[in-house]
């Protein structure tokens, strides 16, 4: 003699009546993430450009991050933000590697200034909605 009560350890499936639709599937992945409107994109392109003055690198990696899947625009100023700052922080390495001759610290210092001088250009065009290529830079993040 077989036992039909359930066992209550196993999941229970709703009965399916004859014709009747299936439930609806719920999505498997989150949502896609929201677009960015056009005032943030601009106050977060000049954050990346800006930001990189003070914190170096690791600004423009916060922001390309954050926003490289809901902007084209910050993925874009993100990427090139952080590429020139890689770049400056090479820079910096050889800078301090060669600091006991004399070298090394006209090395720091025209990192230093190229840093603030075309970090404040970048910031500058990214207010004026324009999208700000550095004049030299390695590409490290494509």
């Amino acid at each position: 003699m077989t036992d039909t009560t359930p066992d209550p350890q196993e999941p229970q499936q709703p009965a399916q009546q004859p014709g009747a639709q299936p439930p609806p599937q719920q999505p498997a992945g989150p949502y896609p993430p929201a677009p960015v409107s056009p005032a943030d994109e601009r106050t977060w392109s000049i954050l990346a450009h800006a930001g990189g003055i003070v914190l170096g690198f690791i600004a423009p990696l916060i922001i390309w991050l954050i926003f490289r899947e809901r902007s084209q625009r910050l993925d874009d100023q993100g990427k090139e933000a952080l590429n020139f700052q890689l770049t400056l922080l090479i820079a910096h390495v050889v800078g301090w590697v060669t600091i006991w001759i004399f070298i090394g610290s006209l090395i720091l210092f025209a990192a230093w200034a190229c840093a603030v001088i075309f970090g404040i250009l970048g910031a500058v065009a990214a207010s004026r909605d324009e999208w700000y290529r550095y004049p030299f830079k390695i590409t490290f993040v494509k």
